[in-house]
């Protein structure tokens, strides 16, 4: 069909949803609005649908998870023995994500699928949690992550835990292109309780989840007394982390932390930033305000489904710095095996996982300490898939995984980026940090004189719409074609193409560039977002010449692209 016929369809399918006839009425006159709402389905892949809510089949709402649900409903009972296992969905503090979740839940229920619905919003760890202690085949997450508000999705986890893997979420969508819109329909939901299909949960896992987190403590006996000393400012920016992250804190022995009041409560619009976004410096402006006139020792951000950690320490000149992913995974890594080893935990065949485009200091660090480094792609189900590998051979412990967005995990029990563990160590290494009458900023200086220097940054380039699908598979097509021979005047040593299935990993659209003085360049199109993502990493002996050259080569690699 044309986006004209479907259309006309959905204005005829759901004539009886008055709110969604006149939406759809009032952009009649409104070609390329119609176009962009109807040229295609809302995409669906590993990390589930992400979109603007709205009519249409281009847009997230009620219609659109629905047959999304019923598609993976679908997919579940194709296997008799999965159906009883049932499915478990979350959901955070978007708009419309208790009516999407409560709708996915009567449509699984609808199709014979057991379902346990959180009673509350609920964070994305304590899903993928959930999955694994309930059995569950499945899990959903109703979430947009750290994108505007405007935006909600569906994010679909599989009975380990994790993300869905590339294959699984092709067949997953094959099954969605098989379901009519109109034919995704759910039970009422009196008869789905009355059944036992429906069940509702909340505390009790919470309860088991939250004295999970309390083993991956690091030094206990140190946080019952510095615990007490560490002033920490928190905001759970509107979303779901303000519960169980204050909690894990208070029972670690944190008793100093002040959540920004402003910023406390669930809200959909969040109305003090411009995005939710632990990686935006505008996003911490009132906590680190607010940690300016408490004399806070460090900021901590989370996102609204609490899978992301954001983090501001004071700098050598008394003001707050917005640390990078790579610099508090770092940091991370550092405290666990250094604490580790002081208390004699550190196994021979430790692991860490991190993506590609994460930070090269992680692998020194880690040599120090005797611990394997493996590279994954970019999406923390396959820093999941790596976790599961230690476990069935026994090869390797998993130790921590990381991604350079912000996402950090040391336990297996949860599979994918937990922002409630992050906060827990990042708390913890700022009190070890100030047992020896240091701040973080001078853990990580210490890091770098080590080490050595690293400077990193990301350069997204927007690209929406239909248009915007068409030039960023045209840049990397161009790219494939004509790869660059140098870059801001270091020569390109190797082109890896992952989309060749480089190292073992699946095919992905990505470009990575190795170049000279240990620099490198990535360029792959984003996976929840209309957008270029340009990763550059540069080292050096000492902080300006690498921060020189990394913008040098942000300056020259954005050239490419636009």
């Amino acid at each position: 069909m044309t986006y004209q016929e479907r259309y006309q369809a959905w204005l005829r399918d759901f004539a009886q949803d008055q709110a969604t006839v006149d939406e759809l009425r009032a952009i009649a006159s409104n070609e390329s609005e119609i176009e962009d709402r109807f040229y295609t389905d809302l995409s669906f892949g590993t990390a589930g649908m992400r979109g603007v809510l709205g009519a249409g089949s281009n847009r997230m709402n009620i219609y659109t998870v629905r047959r999304a649900t019923r598609g993976l409903a679908n997919y579940i009972n194709l296997d008799p023995s999965q159906p009883s296992k049932g499915v478990v969905i979350a959901y955070d503090s978007r708009r419309m994500s208790t009516e999407f979740a409560r709708e996915a839940a009567l449509v699984f229920c609808a199709q014979g699928i057991k379902t346990y619905l959180f009673e509350s919003l609920r964070p994305v760890p304590v899903l993928s949690f959930a999955v694994r202690e309930l059995g569950a085949v499945a899990g959903v997450v109703i979430t947009a992550s750290h994108n505007p508000a405007q935006y909600n999705g569906f994010k679909v986890y599989w009975e380990d835990g994790a993300q869905l893997p590339p294959d699984r979420a092709n067949d997953v969508l094959a099954n969605i292109r098989a379901v009519a819109y109109a034919a995704a329909l759910p039970m009422d939901e009196a008869q789905a309780k009355a059944t036992g299909l429906l069940t509702m949960i909340g505390e009790e896992i919470d309860e088991t989840y939250i004295n999970k987190v309390r083993t991956l403590s690091m030094q206990p006996e140190l946080m019952a007394t510095e615990g007490k000393r560490l002033k920490i400012v928190y905001t759970p920016l509107h979303g779901s982390g303000n519960i169980p992250v204050r909690r894990i804190l208070r029972e670690i022995g944190m008793e100093g932390v002040i959540v920004v009041p402003e910023q406390e409560l669930p809200d959909p619009d969040f109305p003090t930033v411009q995005m939710p976004n632990p990686e935006d410096p505008a996003a911490f402006a009132m906590a680190m305000a607010l940690a300016d006139r408490e004399g806070a020792d460090c900021v901590f951000g989370t996102d609204p489904d609490c899978d992301r950690v954001g983090v501001a320490v004071k700098d050598g000149q008394g003001e707050y710095r917005l640390l990078s992913g790579n610099q508090i995974g770092c940091l991370l890594l550092y405290y666990i095996l250094i604490s580790r080893r002081e208390r004699g935990t550190l196994p021979a065949n430790g692991a860490v996982v991190k993506s590609i485009v994460s930070t090269e200091l992680a692998r020194a660090i880690a040599g120090d300490f005797g611990v394997k480094v493996f590279d994954v792609l970019t999406g923390f189900k396959f820093i999941a898939e790596k976790i599961q590998e230690f476990e069935e051979t026994g090869a390797f412990a998993f130790l921590f995984g990381f991604e350079e967005s912000y996402g950090y995990l040391s336990s297996t029990f949860v599979r994918d980026k937990d922002g409630v563990n992050a906060s827990m160590l990042i708390a913890e290494a700022a009190a070890w940090a100030m047992s020896q009458g240091k701040t973080l900023y001078d853990i990580l200086q210490e890091i770098y004189e080590h080490y050595g220097y690293y400077a990193d940054g990301v350069v997204s380039v927007s690209l929406p719409g239909k248009d915007g699908l068409e030039r960023m598979a045209g840049i990397m097509r161009r790219l494939r074609a004509e790869p660059p021979r140098e870059l801001a005047g270091l020569r390109v040593l190797a082109v890896r193409d992952y989309s060749k299935g480089l190292m073992g990993m699946p095919p992905s659209d990505v470009l990575y560039y190795e170049l000279e003085q240990g620099s490198w360049v990535c360029v792959r199109p984003s996976g929840t977002e209309p957008k270029m993502k340009l990763y550059v990493n540069t080292c050096g002996r000492d902080k300006a010449g690498a921060e020189q050259r990394n913008g040098e080569l942000r300056a020259a690699v954005q050239g490419l692209v636009e």
